[in-house]
């Protein structure tokens, strides 16, 4: 029996108490009929190369009974991949290969129980574990001395990754500077490949907080974004997808942080997976999935963020992109504003000229300009005469540092 199928099992003796003869027998068809469904095309299995299924399958030594059981009594609400097959989708999606000639490294953030850290294992590529709890930390570091330096095992919470403020931090809260010291990672140009591709599951009642944080970094270069064009793959609400990848016009949900991921990053849908498919503890487990009425929140999606090569070109670079965010928060904090009215407020009296040169309707609304229309429009902002800054960026400096993540 494979680990895979053990951790189904474990799950399954949880679930199914005293009544576990006929459940476990009833589980194991269900772990057949999950591997055969988990090798049929999916959004990620393209391009995948044949090394992947050549590898000899190794037998990671650790206890997944135990492990399953540390998962259903967590008392932090986190959500956990236990099926087998989701776990070879994201192994597929993660792939490291066609990536040139240096292959990235794997960060996997919170891997809990380690189900999909074995997948990823099996395939051959080289994994970093962040885990934030203490207590899933003894079996993977278990599994780390069984791997010959395959895998690293750090105790971090990724997603609270360099606070605001100075001083020393105590495991899990960690500054990335000291994290990728310790891992030997050193930096390299923002337009050499990818180094570092990021997995995790995102915490539900932080997502846009943790957008927000990550899209000042990315523009300024700050925090991994130091390393290089650092790749995220997340799993995220379907809400908060559909937003992100919102186009102009729709006046709801074309929102500030749809124009700046959109202008700064590369986004794929990798793989859209029902809510129920993820292991909650028992604490949390009656907990119900927030509904929305105005966009699709059926699904977590695995998304993809490649931040661009040509991200700093002209005007826009990491000293100035501070000023830029600045200006999309206010433009897109209003959507139905005329784009003039809105730049004659950043340079006086120049704001019909602008429109003008970009080729744009002298009456077009702020929620209705395109992403790459909107750095152009900053770029030739920035190269006016009339334009002053410095009150501007002071405000965005501010602003930057007093958000509350």
């Amino acid at each position: 029996m494979s680990s895979l199928t053990g951790a189904r099992l474990g799950l399954c003796v949880l679930r199914s108490g005293p009544v576990a003869g006929i459940s476990l027998l009833c589980c194991f068809r269900q772990c057949t009929t999950a591997k055969t469904m988990s090798q049929a095309p999916n959004l990620c299995s393209r391009g995948v190369s044949a090394i992947a299924g050549q590898r000899h399958k190794e037998s990671w030594d650790m206890d997944l009974m135990a492990e399953m059981k540390l998962v259903d009594s967590s008392r932090q609400f986190r959500r956990f991949i236990s099926d087998p097959g989701l776990a070879k989708t994201v192994s597929k999606c993660l792939h490291p290969w066609g990536y040139g000639t240096k292959v990235p490294l794997i960060m996997e953030c919170n891997p809990g129980p380690g189900i999909v850290t074995r997948t990823l294992l099996d395939a051959g590529i080289r994994v970093v574990a962040l885990e934030s709890q203490a207590a899933f930390l003894p079996s993977l570091k278990l599994l780390q001395n069984s791997t010959d330096g395959q895998l690293d095992v750090a105790h971090c919470d990724f997603f609270k990754l360099d606070p605001l403020g100075e001083g020393s931090m105590q495991p899990p809260v960690m500054y990335s500077e000291d994290l990728f010291q310790n891992l030997g990672i050193s930096l390299v140009p923002w337009t050499a490949d990818v180094p570092i591709k990021i997995f995790g599951i995102f915490y539900q009642k932080v997502e846009s907080n943790f957008l927000w944080k990550h899209i000042y970094s990315i523009y300024e270069k700050r925090s991994i974004y130091r390393y290089g064009r650092v790749e995220l793959n997340l799993f995220m609400s379907e809400k908060q997808y559909k937003r992100l990848v919102c186009q102009p016009g729709d006046m709801r949900n074309y929102q500030a942080l749809s124009v700046l991921y959109q202008a700064a990053c590369d986004i794929q849908l990798l793989h859209m997976e029902p809510w129920s498919t993820f292991l909650t503890p028992s604490k949390f487990r009656g907990m119900c999935t927030s509904k929305s009425v105005v966009l699709p929140n059926d699904h977590m999606c695995l998304v993809r963020f490649t931040p661009r090569r040509d991200l700093y070109t002209g005007n826009l670079d990491a000293s100035t992109a501070p000023i830029f965010i600045s200006m999309i928060r206010q433009f897109l904090g209003k959507r139905k504003g005329k784009l003039a009215d809105w730049l004659n407020s950043w340079d006086p009296g120049n704001g019909k000229a602008l429109v003008k040169e970009l080729g744009l309707p002298e009456d077009i609304l702020t929620g209705n300009v395109h992403p790459q229309q909107y750095k152009q429009l900053f770029q030739a902002m920035e190269q006016s005469d009339t334009f002053s800054r410095s009150w501007i960026f002071n405000e965005g400096m501010e602003d930057s540092r007093n958000l509350s993540y």
